[in-house]
């Protein structure tokens, strides 16, 4: 395709207007919208000087956000704004101008373009349902007043699918992702109910905190920021636990921010979660995107990885909890997980399921594997505010490999009444010691800490 040069182009441009200004007092933004459509079209029909290979090419890279082309399309909006002088028509209160308006009605992402805006920037979920619309806001999903139409959402579920050529249009789901990372699910057909068509937007929202700035939030206890600096140091395996939007992501990258950035490390995502190059600028992370089938396929490359250590945002499936056990059992520290689990006592034995139901084996045993792989399990919840997180616990897992039983002792409680923590355990001397390995200074601050936080004056064997 030829390169265009937005600004050349306008240079020359002329817009032909089919309607005159006295002709055009009862234009409202819907004839407006019309009109400039069909302006456009006759225009690309009459051989316009548009400098690409097609029209249609034109309108697809800017329905999905080429923004050389969505550029052109709302410059000419613009221009045949002016033409029509129609600057004062009225446009829906959820565009934030009218050219905006007209692209987003025709071309664009209608009435859900707000969703894309600076006011929901932080938002991290859109739905459309039906005709309904919905954006997650302040923790819950909220039904905004905009509707679309069938036919609308049937054109747009269409230019989504542009990224996907080998995508049949005929099939019941689809999972896309737009330029900007947001990934698109859609469920029609016999999946829903007639004429309740669903459109999911998701799109990750991981803000680069500090352990101060979450314990400002009260997601973690401010007393227990020293312990959780010695722990990175030491250079634990850890998990992170928790319901879909309980901040176990989060809290994961604000984990990895406190990382040595000397070190190496491979990240691994099903989806461009985490933005590790921005989060550790210069550091030597590799970035991975591999779902369960590509995983099984490198995993044998990761294991004879020379990297530092490994996180796994989102490990979904038996393949990637098995790759996970078998690096940590290479000896690999400083690895990181999430893992969506309701009840972390259960956590061994549900990554041990879902490994043996992908790659077999015996449960009990890979259960064993799982504790000795990880040292400590967090698990975070959301309150009846969905806005607010809070760290649950912190349990230390271990196999104790005379008796092959896995142990895991909660060492972090929060308190939902009275809204704080209680630290009830200090860590055990077999932790202790392996943190001794890495670096003994920092071992001595985390067993100091783990005495003023449980109020011990002894390490428990």
């Amino acid at each position: 395709m030829d390169i265009f040069y937005l600004d050349e182009y306008l240079q020359g441009a002329k817009v032909n207007c089919r309607i005159s200004a006295k002709e055009n007092n009862s234009l409202d933004f819907t004839k407006l919208c019309i009109e400039i459509r069909d302006a456009l079209i006759r225009e690309w029909e009459e051989g316009g000087a548009v400098d690409f290979s097609s029209a249609t090419s034109l309108q697809k890279r800017a329905i999905i956000g080429y923004a050389n082309e969505t550029a052109y399309f709302k410059e000419k909006i613009k221009q045949m704004i002016t033409c029509l002088q129609a600057e004062t028509v009225a446009f829906p209160p959820w565009y934030e101008n009218l050219a905006e308006a007209i692209f987003h009605e025709n071309w664009g992402m209608a009435a859900i373009a707000e969703w894309f805006s600076d006011s929901y920037r932080e938002s991290s979920s859109a739905k459309i349902i039906g005709d309904r619309i919905y954006f997650l806001h302040e923790g819950r999903m909220k039904q905004m007043p905009q509707k679309i139409s069938e036919e609308r959402k049937e054109q747009m579920i269409r230019a989504f699918l542009l990224l996907t050529p080998e995508e049949r249009l005929d099939k019941e789901f689809h999972e896309v992702y737009l330029l900007d990372g947001t990934r698109i699910t859609v469920f029609r057909g016999a999946m829903t109910k007639t004429g309740q068509d669903v459109v999911v937007f998701r799109r990750y929202i991981v803000p680069q905190l500090t352990f101060e700035e979450q314990a400002s939030r009260k997601t973690i206890p401010t007393e227990a920021i020293p312990f959780f600096r010695a722990m990175v140091a030491v250079g634990f395996n850890v998990v992170f636990l928790g319901q879909i939007r309980s901040a176990k992501t989060t809290f994961l990258s604000t984990w990895q921010s406190y990382e040595n950035p000397t070190l190496e490390g491979v990240l691994i995502e099903t989806d461009p979660e985490i933005p590790m190059h921005q989060l550790m600028p210069g550091a030597p992370v590799i970035q991975l995107l591999a779902d369960d089938e590509k995983l099984s396929k490198i995993s044998k490359n990761l294991l004879r990885s020379d990297a530092d250590y490994f996180i796994l945002a989102e490990a979904r499936d038996g393949n990637a909890l098995d790759t996970a056990i078998r690096i940590a059992g290479k000896g690999t520290r400083r690895m990181k997980m999430t893992y969506h689990c309701g009840e972390p006592l259960d956590f061994p034995y549900d990554a041990a399921y879902e490994i043996v139901r992908s790659v077999g084996g015996d449960v009990s045993l890979t259960a064993q594997k799982v504790a000795a792989s990880f040292d400590y399990v967090f698990h975070f919840v959301q309150l009846k505010n969905k806005n607010e997180k809070r760290l649950h616990g912190i349990y230390e897992l271990s196999l104790d490999r005379a008796t092959k039983s896995i142990v895991m002792k909660r060492i972090c409680r929060y308190d939902f009444q009275n809204d704080n923590w209680t630290f009830e355990n200090p860590i055990s001397l077999q932790k202790l010691h392996l943190a001794e390995e890495e670096s003994p200074e920092q071992a001595a601050i985390l067993a100091s800490e783990s005495k003023r936080l449980s109020g011990r004056k002894e390490m428990i064997v």
